[in-house]
């Protein structure tokens, strides 16, 4: 049996999976290494994770998750994991894991747009060409993260209609200042920013809040997409911002000539498909 996790910033989906065929789904919060040390991932697993492992025999994990792209991260991850499962555990980055899930063994331009963002060039094996995110402060573009933030930046210096700003007050029962607080003295100010998202959705119909995210996208596929061969390959994407403004993001790509064929909420599927047959 195999346990296969898919880790974002916010949260991590794992599922035990045999002969191709998804088994069970589990969820804990986000372990990005970036943000998170290796004592407090495995305390969390140990709590949430393991119970729901009783009796398994688990010959292998895979884990691609947000921040293991680099050795000495993924391996902050790999030995909390190891601590708790004796088995063969692999950790790569979540991009890895979006590529695979998405165009298993064939290549394509695999992306990444949940509460951060990436994306590369996968040739059916490995990926050759990256253009790196790098966070949603000097990167980005597009994630739920930076929508938030350009959200907040917008309401609070005036640059959007009132009522909108009057609404995200009223929504967050913040004030300003209590925004400010909460995004630059408060831990993982990005989970705070991307948890906008719903509102940014609701509010979709209002001119201000639709060129946004039109413009966050057009972004993102400047700064990322339009590194790739996007005349001769085309782009999928993962994640719950691209799943939920999945129309606004059509969009965009359409106005750019950019050609997107599949957009998933997850790699999950993808990833059982082709790790466990």
């Amino acid at each position: 049996m195999i346990l296969i996790a898919d880790g974002g910033s916010t949260k991590v989906d794992w599922c035990l999976a045999e002969h191709g065929t998804l088994l069970k789904r589990m969820t804990t919060t986000g372990a990005n290494p970036y943000f998170r040390t290796r004592e407090d991932i495995r305390e969390e697993l140990r709590q949430t994770l393991l119970p729901e492992l009783t009796g398994t025999n688990i010959e292998a994990v895979h884990f691609f998750g947000a921040g293991c792209a680099f050795p000495e991260k993924a391996e902050i991850v790999r030995t909390a994991i190891a601590d708790l499962i004796p088995a063969d555990i692999k950790v790569g980055s979540d991009l890895l894991g979006a590529a695979i899930g998405l165009f298993g063994h064939e290549p394509g331009i695999a992306c990444i747009l949940g509460t951060g963002a990436n994306s590369c060039f996968y040739d059916g094996e490995k990926i050759v060409k990256n253009v790196p995110g790098l966070g949603f402060i000097l990167g980005d573009e597009g994630s739920g993260a930076v929508l938030g933030k350009q959200l907040v930046s917008a309401c609070l210096s005036g640059r959007f209609p009132v009522h909108i700003k009057e609404r995200l007050l009223e929504h967050l029962q913040l004030t300003p200042s209590g925004i400010l607080d909460r995004v630059y003295k408060h831990p993982l100010p990005n989970r705070f920013l991307a948890g906008l998202a719903p509102f940014i959705k609701e509010h979709m119909h209002e001119p201000a809040m639709y060129e946004l995210v039109f413009n966050a996208f057009t972004d993102f596929f400047h700064k990322n997409v339009m590194q790739y061969e996007y005349h001769t390959h085309a782009c999928s994407f993962i994640g719950s911002v691209a799943y939920h403004f999945s129309d606004t993001l059509q969009q965009a790509a359409a106005s750019l000539g950019i050609r997107i064929e599949h957009i998933c909420p997850s790699p999950m599927e993808g990833l059982v498909m082709h790790l466990t047959q």
